[in-house]
């Protein structure tokens, strides 16, 4: 059966298309849970630590849009998306291999972008695919789906480490003063990366493309003026509901960024009463944020899939408002809590919230723009995503001492308060009702 000229797709297929962003988000997930332990253990301040966090912001602002341009425009035997998606897992492959035997911080720092740029590649292709795949009625499912992927594959990153010290003594360190255990998990990344892509390649393919839309791709040559006039006319005319996503992103992401880069560091406060990087109490309190990470990210996996049959009730809008609120409450408590249990109880909000972020947003989005400029547009997304990392990663070295006192748990203080405005700005999307099911066509 079809809608609107696509093929219905079964779940299992569903989830098939979808593995390739389990390996995806497991090398995002390495990196959350990681780059800040690592950059401590190389010698980065925690106040000038965020300056090295920029590639992913810098890369996925110049390169998803163009990349998203560009996958709209390209011909290939391999399809639109496909070659991108290869190419990206190629470049995180060879990343995360040598990312954990950096000597310096520089090297480590040179790696992120490296990394990032091919995380960046894959990702937003991965998202049009996913659009240009599905019959309108089923695109939450799909996004859903992706979102309840990246939960189990953040899950499993977070939990690497502290699974390979059930094997390896955990305070075992490498030349360069990085964990022996963070090595075997990034290897472990650099396989589920390539493996995981050409799987979901192989299993669901993308459809071919009909006679007038290889005419109309052909008519729009493949050249670098091209995709950043298609960039530039996209952003002009952005629709109305995607830009009043734009406040409701900023105070999101740049709450998450904050929580990532200093979890670890507010937990060896609460927990351990220390700041000591070189200390075996601060390694254990990395794991601890890594198990509870695994937690929360968790919750995001049984809620992503738990959240389908609401936001059809409720719509994707009210949903993403909850999930927000959830996750803001949860921050705001997490440096006023030394006990364990309460603090994995508090990841539920956390895990809620990153569920909305990555599933509920590009529902609303997908409902709002023009199926010929998927591409372009999930790329200009990601500008709402990037941009406020970007503004995080320069604000908080400026503000970190004189305002947060230098203590990472009011950095998370600061996350909450920014994950609550998020929830509100949501109110006033105009985007993200109640779906409403096409009627099939044979």
């Amino acid at each position: 059966m079809t809608v609107g000229g696509k093929p219905r797709l079964s779940l299992l297929r569903i989830v098939e298309m979808n593995l390739g962003f389990f390996g995806l988000q497991f090398s995002f997930g390495l990196q959350q849970a990681n780059m800040g332990p690592i950059y401590g253990y190389l010698g980065a301040s925690e106040a000038r630590m965020p300056l090295l966090w920029l590639a992913g912001p810098v890369t996925g602002l110049v390169i998803q849009p163009l990349i998203g341009a560009m996958s709209d425009r390209t011909l290939s035997r391999l399809g639109r998306r496909t070659p991108y998606f290869l190419i990206g897992a190629v470049l995180c492959t060879l990343s995360l291999l040598a990312m954990p035997h950096s000597s310096a911080l520089w090297m480590a720092a040179g790696l992120l972008w490296i990394l990032d740029a091919g995380n960046n590649v894959t990702m937003e292709p991965y998202r049009a695919y996913v659009a240009d795949r599905l019959a309108p009625d089923q695109r939450p499912v799909g996004f859903l789906t992706q979102s309840a992927f990246t939960g189990l594959a953040h899950t499993l990153s977070y939990l690497a480490p502290s699974i390979m010290a059930t094997f390896v003594d955990r305070d075992l360190l490498g030349p360069n003063g990085i964990p022996v255990i963070v090595r075997m998990a990034f290897a472990i990344g650099a396989v589920l990366s390539i493996s995981t892509i050409l799987y979901s390649c192989t299993r669901v393919p993308e459809l071919p493309l009909t006679p007038p839309e290889r005419e109309a791709i052909a008519a729009s040559p493949l050249t670098l003026q091209a995709t950043l006039r298609e960039v530039r006319d996209a952003i002009a005319e952005m629709p109305r509901p995607m830009r009043q996503l734009a406040l409701a992103m900023l105070c999101q992401w740049y709450a998450m960024m904050v929580y990532w880069q200093y979890i670890a560091f507010a937990l060896s406060r609460s927990l351990h009463g220390t700041s000591d990087v070189r200390s075996a109490q601060f390694r254990d309190a990395v794991l601890t944020a890594q198990q509870l990470g695994a937690l929360y990210n968790t919750v995001a996996f049984v809620a992503a899939l738990a959240l389908i049959p609401i936001v059809r009730r409720m719509g994707a809008r009210s949903v993403h408002v909850i999930c927000l609120a959830a996750s803001g409450t949860a921050m705001l408590a997490i440096p006023q809590t030394s006990a364990l249990p309460t603090l994995a109880l508090m990841m539920a909000g956390i895990g809620l919230g990153w569920a909305g972020m990555m599933g509920n947003t590009y529902v609303m989005l997908a409902d709002s723009i023009p199926p010929e400029r998927n591409g372009v547009y999930m790329g200009i997304f990601n500008m709402f995503i990037v941009i406020p990392m970007l503004i995080e990663n320069l604000t908080m070295p400026l503000i970190y001492e004189p305002i947060l006192d230098g203590d990472a748990r009011n950095a998370l203080i600061l996350a909450g308060l920014m994950m609550l405005g998020g929830a509100i700005a949501t109110f006033f999307v105009d985007a993200g009702g109640r779906p409403r099911p096409e009627r099939s066509q044979n």
